[in-house]
């Protein structure tokens, strides 16, 4: 039966539930500027009502629950986008970076002083015996290169910079994982029983989750989802069992989680692979899996397979362009050298190289064509006195059988002159030596024998060329560098030889010398416009010496346009979903002052209720007096 105190009781739950209101509002105006917190709404519904005679009597309100205003599928967007925005924002930057190290305009860059050096050389095949222009020369040679390597050691230092960032990356996914499981737990124990929602934990569980998409691409699966429509027609609820994945691999599991692990140990340059850890301890490659987030990018730029041989990565942005440079700077290398190997000397030592006598050289990994190259001697007045040509074919060796170079050049009982005279053949000038050096590599040396060196003699590799392009020839004196004009195989290590750094003036202008000779620099000249095949990875380009630095340059280019066109579509994209979640989750403060004038209005009015019950007790009170 009603009563008077079951009155006064109304009254104190509509106090009640406005005091919680303005608790909840004042909750969420205090928040309103921390990430990641999700408005909330204080859910009321009628007490159970009295059954009386009369028929049901109203008992008040029961605060049923505080509920976040969240709508799960929209999250999952914003997540999703979050992940692309931040794969989008890092590559954008480091290909905006990597993009300062080619300042081809306005007389800057490579491009500038591969010019100066080309120049050089003409200015050389006009003054071949002057030694300040040989001087100048080796100057201009000296810049190229250091520009080279300093070029390349930045597009290197930009790949380590990366590649450091993925350690700490996947250092910090695991942290937050690791926080994710634990909240997933305190969730589970605080929503337990079906009481009340966990929604400040809910709102840390959902941060870690876009934090997690931005770094990693992660994806949440959680066991169902129910409209919560009596709050707001956007806001829904999770609940059941709960994965956070990349790819398919669970890295949270409810309350336990998944490691991922990097290493570089076996690395010979500190290159971190990762792997997933099983529950069972074993690591199951993870670079491939992971195409999403921060990390993505940075494995996209970095490289994410790792070769197990050399060590470096296989595919990548920034080592597609480390490639180009190298393809570029052995280009350059090794038609260099093998151009100046025309010009006579008295000794000839390889590049350190790592294959056996007995490869054959067209398939020892150098780059040395079938064909043939003479080997050319000139006594002290510049006569040439004898010439060999040596052939290479797909079973040629350095040393063995009688098809090897040293059979060839050691061959007795060729008459190179057709004079009858066995004392003026290659095999009486030159002797040929293939061994290991101090450090364990392999040199190849040619050198006039004691006897002919006093005598004044000087030799030559001259390549025999098919077409009469510079490329058509064997390549073997620029193969094994020869020639010396430079040293070093990539853009790492190119330099100029180091007896011309000392003394540029021993700098030769021609095959002999003669005086005017200057057939060496005019090769030089013609070198800039002729076409060699660039190997870098699986592709080839046929062009000249410039146009392999320009693919350099034009593929970074294209990759930083690409990233900045991709960044401004992905960056509009992400600003909408935001838009659509904050209109959602964030607190409007507008909204929250309207409210809070409600729930002030409730409150009084609530109160007016108890004061009307104490006059009406203080009248029957009075009434008994």
């Amino acid at each position: 039966m009603a009563s008077m105190f079951n009155t006064l009781n109304i009254g104190y739950s509509g106090l009640n539930a406005a005091q919680v209101g303005i608790n909840t509002t004042g909750h969420n105006i205090s928040n309103a500027e921390v990430e990641g917190y999700t408005r909330q709404r204080v859910v009321t519904a009628a007490a159970t009502p009295l059954q009386t005679a009369s028929g049901n009597v109203g008992n008040g309100t029961s605060v049923e629950d505080i509920s976040r205003i969240f709508d799960n599928f929209v999250f999952d967007k914003y997540r999703v986008v979050s992940a692309d925005k931040e794969y989008s924002d890092y590559e954008r930057q480091k290909l905006e970076e990597l993009s300062t190290y080619f300042p081809d305009i306005d007389g800057v860059g490579i491009k500038n002083d591969l010019a100066e050096y080309y120049n050089m050389w003409q200015t050389f095949a006009d003054n071949p015996e002057n030694d300040a222009i040989k001087v100048a020369l080796g100057q201009q040679a000296e810049t190229l290169t250091q520009h080279i390597q300093d070029t390349q050691e930045q597009v290197f230092g930009l790949q380590q910079e990366v590649n450091e960032q993925i350690a700490m990356d996947i250092n910090e996914v695991n942290d937050l994982a690791s926080q994710l499981a634990d909240l997933n737990k305190a969730i589970e124990v605080a929503e337990a029983g079906g009481g009340y929602s966990a929604s400040d934990l809910r709102d840390q569980r959902n941060l870690i989750e876009k934090d997690l998409a931005r770094l990693i691409g992660a994806e949440v699966t959680v066991g169902q989802i129910e409209t919560n429509i009596q709050l707001d027609s956007s806001s829904n609820i999770s609940s059941g069992s709960y994965t956070l994945s990349v790819n398919g691999f669970n890295i949270v599991d409810g309350a336990t989680y998944h490691p991922l692990r990097v290493n570089n140990e076996n690395n010979e340059y500190g290159f971190y692979s990762i792997s997933y850890e099983r529950q069972d301890g074993v690591l199951i490659p993870m670079e491939e899996k992971i195409s999403s987030g921060r990390i993505g990018a940075e494995l996209d730029l970095r490289g994410g397979t790792l070769d197990s041989t050399s060590g470096m990565p296989e595919d990548g942005i920034v080592q597609k362009i480390v490639n180009d440079l190298d393809a570029f700077a052995k280009g350059l290398i090794e038609s260099t050298n093998n151009l100046y190997a025309q010009g006579g000397t008295t000794a000839m030592q390889s590049q350190a190289v790592k294959i056996a006598e007995d490869t054959p050289l067209v398939n020892s990994g150098l780059n040395i064509n079938t064909g043939s190259f003479d080997i050319v001697v000139y006594d002290i007045d510049g006569n040439e006195v004898s010439r060999r040509a040596i052939n290479i074919d797909n079973g040629t060796t350095l040393k063995g059988d009688d098809n090897s170079i040293k059979a060839q050049i050691e061959a007795e009982n060729v008459d190179d002159n057709s004079d009858n005279n066995a004392n003026n053949d290659i095999d009486d000038f030159l002797l040929f030596n293939y061994q290991s050096s101090a450090d364990g590599d392999m040199l190849l040396e040619l050198q006039i024998n004691q006897e002919k060196l006093t005598e004044g003699y000087t030799f030559a590799i001259e390549d025999n060329l098919e077409n009469g392009d510079f490329a058509s020839g064997t390549n073997f004196a620029g193969a094994f560098g020869l020639g010396g004009f430079f040293e070093g195989d990539s853009a790492r290590n190119i330099s100029l030889n180091k007896e011309f750094r000392d003394n540029p003036t021993k700098i030769n202008a021609g095959y002999t010398n003669n005086s005017g000779d200057n057939r060496v620099a005019l090769d030089m000249i013609q070198q800039q416009f002729e076409s060699y095949d660039f190997q870098v990875g699986k592709e080839v380009y046929n062009t000249t010496i410039y146009g392999m630095y320009d693919i350099s340059a034009t593929d970074v280019g294209i990759a930083t346009n690409a990233a900045i066109s991709r960044n401004e579509t992905v960056t509009a994209q992400y600003n909408a979903t935001e838009m659509e979640y904050f209109s959602i989750s964030k607190v409007d403060i507008d909204e929250e002052m309207t409210n809070l004038i409600k729930y002030q209005t409730s409150y009084g009015a609530a109160a007016k209720v108890i004061t009307t019950i104490d006059q009406m007790m203080q009248t029957l009170l009075g009434i008994k007096q």
